[in-house]
């Protein structure tokens, strides 16, 4: 070897060893799902809520009817929840959300043989995490009670932990967009939405500042625009997911809440974006309602208060039985066809055409997660997450 290559050789080596680059083993190959038309006849469409303690199934196309209970190891209290169909799992965090509160655990859950296939317990905390559409990776947030701000990324297929990523401090809340191209990371600390590749895991963009952390929110399907929340602020911003820009901070015209009154800090601890992209559901929980915005115009024209939908019961106390982060703050997400809004920690369910409770779900009282899977036979075919997104791409 020449002189020349070996001093190259030796510098390629020294640059790899101080690369402070969060680049991420490839995630292994497998087979997509083909579109399936949710409204067409046969197909099921299922709620899936979870308490402490269980996972509760209810037919949405039957009157919210139960029609299966599933004992889990999740007494402690759910952190977060995804799902899968193509690898036909459902993925449940439940335990500590790291510092004073401890440490956590993960379960996959087989959809088809209705058997937990595996739990891992770690040496961190966890939180509201995403699975990639294949469920071959986990974005596990390190917990609200936890400064490091790590994601940890799992092996959907093990649990086991393959990367790293560093977002921002209180890990908590984890999107990942309709495009399966980046992952989105809310730091309760951070005062910046942090956007992540999702193969590579490096950071590509950081979205703000916004107002006092990065509470509860959600994004567009063309992921060009983030609606976010944040401690101690009853409303939400507007964000452009393109340059990282605050277009619009929107309080809710004609009310307000007293902090020394209501102890949970984040006024609007849910946020719902319409599948058609048309409407924005905002929590309210220290007046007990539901916000509705006409978001049609953004990014050219700011959000206009069309509707107030009351909960059938104030938003105080705790959720029972739970462990770790117990308070009624409230949670919110549309069903895939834009007809109903699921209220965590209410137990309403909203009619989107008339702007108004239509059912309730007792179980959702005690519980701020649930997503949606829909079925045809006995095979999934889509699902939600617990996040409300848009799906106009």
């Amino acid at each position: 070897m020449s002189v020349r290559s070996a001093v190259t050789a030796v510098l390629v080596v020294l640059l790899a060893a101080c690369s402070t680059s969060t680049t991420l083993p490839p995630p292994p190959r497998t087979a997509a799902t083909a579109p399936v038309d949710l409204s067409a006849p046969g197909v099921r469409h299922l709620e899936y809520v979870f308490p402490a303690g269980s996972m509760q199934v209810f037919d949405v196309d039957h009157d919210l009817r139960l029609v299966e209970s599933v004992p889990l190891p999740t007494g402690r209290g759910v952190r977060g929840v995804a799902a899968s169909v193509v690898a036909r799992r459902v993925f449940v965090s439940y335990g500590g959300d790291g510092g004073r509160n401890g440490n956590g655990s993960l379960l996959a859950y087989d959809l088809s043989a209705r058997t937990i296939v595996w739990t891992r317990h770690f040496a961190h905390g966890v939180d509201s995490m995403a699975a990639s559409d294949d469920g071959s990776r986990i974005f596990m947030p390190g917990g609200e009670g936890a400064r490091d701000g790590r994601w940890y990324v799992l092996d959907g297929r093990s649990g086991r932990q393959v990367g790293v990523i560093h977002g921002g401090a209180g890990a908590h809340n984890t999107v990942i967009g309709a495009s399966g191209r980046f992952v989105y990371l809310g730091g309760r600390d951070h005062d910046f939405l942090v956007v992540a590749d999702e193969r590579t895991g490096a950071i590509v963009r950081r979205v703000g500042p916004l107002r006092a952390g990065v509470r509860p929110f959600t994004v567009n399907g063309r992921e060009t625009i983030a609606y976010t929340t944040a401690t101690g602020f009853l409303g939400f911003q507007v964000s452009d997911l393109r340059t990282g820009r605050v277009l619009f901070t929107q309080d809710v015209p004609g009310y307000g809440w007293d902090p020394r009154r209501f102890a949970t800090t984040a006024p609007s601890h849910g946020i719902s974006l319409s599948p058609d992209e048309r409407e924005l559901y905002v929590m309210d929980a220290p007046n007990a309602a539901v916000h509705v915005f006409d978001v049609s115009g953004v990014p050219d024209r700011p959000p206009r208060l069309v509707a107030t939908v009351p909960t059938s019961q104030p938003m105080i106390g705790d959720e029972s039985p739970c462990g770790v982060d117990c308070a009624r703050d409230g949670w919110l997400r549309h069903s895939r066809d834009g007809r109903l809004v699921f209220v965590g920690d209410a137990g309403d369910v909203i009619g989107t055409r008339a702007h108004r409770v239509v059912a309730t779900l007792p179980v959702l009282r005690d519980t701020k997660k649930s997503i949606e899977i829909d079925w045809i036979d006995e095979r999934p075919v889509f699902t939600t997450s617990r996040y409300g997104l848009g799906y106009v791409r």
